[in-house]
């Protein structure tokens, strides 16, 4: 009798417009520094590992280095973390607030009887009114990083896994990594490259683009929890 095993998952983080951009199926890529990278030089072509989820480094002092895809291969799996809320009825019945699919996780303790969890989405959700502890109402949006598995509404299956120059990508890769194209400005932009150049600084800081770092290009595909 055969066996079904569960694709291996990890986390990952995305920020507002990628969310919105995976969830509108125009990114369907996303490149990360690769850490501890100083004194590396990847060989993208190596016949043993090749360039595919497990890259071969070669170190200043000539020791060998393997190097892991911390994201994962092609076949597994990724869950997007996002800045979040969570809205419950611990202590008022009633009925969640969303019926559009998204997670929904319920209780039935001794102490508070039937009860629900159902959270809210600051990429696409106006800000809720809710009770934070304070007696007035209002909303704390909690950062990405504290998501937990069950609230996340984005799965992704990896396609593909490369190393390159974060320099080194072309235009169809910046449009797959969500450029909106009422973000290219062609009066302010020469390219759409010059445009992610823009996106990638915003994200990881003044400077970044020039030190052309070596990153993980992850290509992905969006699939149902």
């Amino acid at each position: 009798m055969s066996t079904i095993t569960a694709a291996k998952e990890r986390p990952i983080l995305f920020s507002a417009s990628m969310v919105r951009a995976t969830l509108d199926g125009s990114k369907t890529q996303t490149r990360r520094v690769i850490k501890h990278q100083r004194d590396m030089e990847f060989d993208i072509n190596d016949p043993t590992y090749g360039p595919y989820w497990l890259s071969y480094a070669t170190e200043a002092d000539g020791e060998d280095a393997k190097v892991r895809c911390p994201f994962g291969k092609p076949g597994e799996r990724l869950w997007v973390r996002e800045t979040f809320c969570i809205e419950s009825s611990k202590e008022v019945t009633y009925e969640p607030p969303f019926d559009d699919g998204r997670p929904i996780r319920h209780h039935n303790d001794e102490h508070w009887g039937p009860w629900w969890q159902q959270p809210h989405y600051r990429a696409t959700d106006p800000t809720p009114e809710l009770e934070v502890g304070t007696g007035d109402p209002g909303v704390k949006w909690r950062p990405s990083i504290f998501m937990p598995r069950w609230a996340s509404r984005i799965d992704l299956e990896i396609t593909a896994v490369r190393v390159e120059r974060l320099q080194s990508i072309s235009g169809p890769d910046c449009w797959a990594e969500g450029i909106a194209h009422a973000d290219w400005d062609p009066e302010r932009y020469g390219s759409v490259v010059e445009c992610y150049r823009d996106l990638w600084e915003s994200i990881n800081g003044p400077g970044s683009w020039d030190a052309n770092p070596w990153v993980w290009v992850v290509e992905f595909q969006r699939v149902q929890p």
